[in-house]
């Protein structure tokens, strides 16, 4: 059958069959340490999917394959590092990206692909189902404390910066700042989550309370490694948008978000505080005469 395809075709289905026997291999090594039986036993099953979708491309390519050692430990340690939910999404999306590839094939002819679109498709809807993670369940606490440690600090960096220039004090002084009002968000998620149903008002609180925590040390860190007070706070304003970037792309793959749409939101609010901030440091400098 093989003789039949188009060169350019086949090397496109030896590429998809190369991604279904990595993926078998790949999902067995993620269902070893997913402790929920039931999603441990789907995960299993989906990988022996894909070797059956690697054994179907086989009898149209004629050629045995290996699968792909660094993406199955890229894909394995990133799932273990950012959990389950963000590395299977990120399975997922490779899934819908098999699905188009199969679908493409179909139009020009090549037979036997019916059966491995209609699984592929309801791969997607098993994992995107299957999951209940603890850290997404509280993504909301820590959504308030990163973006408040931001939104807070990055306008009182930018406030102290001008009106102190001195890089010591002004890492003492957000380090005070950061450290109070990261115990204040705690309390206040604390008791805004108690009379909540369905989620612990302490967890809450802890998860508000470390990404505030971690916040402020990352926006503080460029004042204790750098003289210069402005380098120090371009760079904080740079740190600030990379963890922007970062935390929004997590959670565009995690949950589904629109990325562009939430990192544009959160940048424009953190960096346009800082500015504002900055300008009353200027005032406060210029005119109450404070001198530091």
């Amino acid at each position: 059958m093989a003789n039949n395809i188009s060169s350019k075709t086949l090397e496109k289905l030896l590429k998809d069959q190369q991604d279904e026997i990595t993926a078998h291999y790949l999902y067995h090594k993620i269902a070893d340490f997913v402790k929920d039986e039931e999603n441990k036993e789907i995960v299993r099953a989906v990988a022996e999917d894909e070797l059956k979708h690697y054994n179907q491309l086989k009898e149209i390519t004629k050629k045995e394959l290996k699968p792909e050692k660094f993406k199955i430990f890229l894909f394995y340690w990133i799932t273990k590092i950012f959990g389950i939910t963000f590395g299977i999404k990120l399975l997922e999306r490779s899934e819908t990206q098999a699905i188009t590839s199969y679908q493409e094939k179909q139009e020009e002819d090549v037979k036997g692909l019916e059966e491995i679109v209609r699984d592929e498709e309801r791969h997607e809807d098993e994992l995107i189902n299957m999951i209940n993670e603890d850290r997404l369940n509280y993504m909301g606490s820590v959504v308030l404390g990163l973006n408040d440690a931001l939104v807070e600090l990055t306008g009182a960096l930018a406030g102290y910066t001008f009106a102190f220039q001195n890089t010591r004090l002004i890492a003492l002084t957000g380090l005070i700042t950061g450290i109070s009002a990261s115990f204040s968000m705690a309390a206040s998620e604390y008791l805004a989550k108690k009379h909540e149903e369905g989620q612990d008002a302490v967890k809450s609180s802890i998860y508000t309370g470390i990404a505030y925590v971690f916040t402020v040390v990352f926006l503080i860190l460029p004042f204790l490694l750098i003289g210069n007070p402005f380098v120090s706070l371009i760079t904080t304003l740079a740190v600030a948008v990379l963890i922007i970037f970062l935390f929004n792309y997590y959670i565009s793959v995690a949950k589904d978000y629109n990325f562009k749409k939430r990192f544009g939101e959160m940048a424009a609010i953190s960096l346009g505080v800082a500015a504002i901030s900055f300008l009353i440091g200027i005032i406060i400098k210029q005119f109450i005469g404070v001198d530091i």
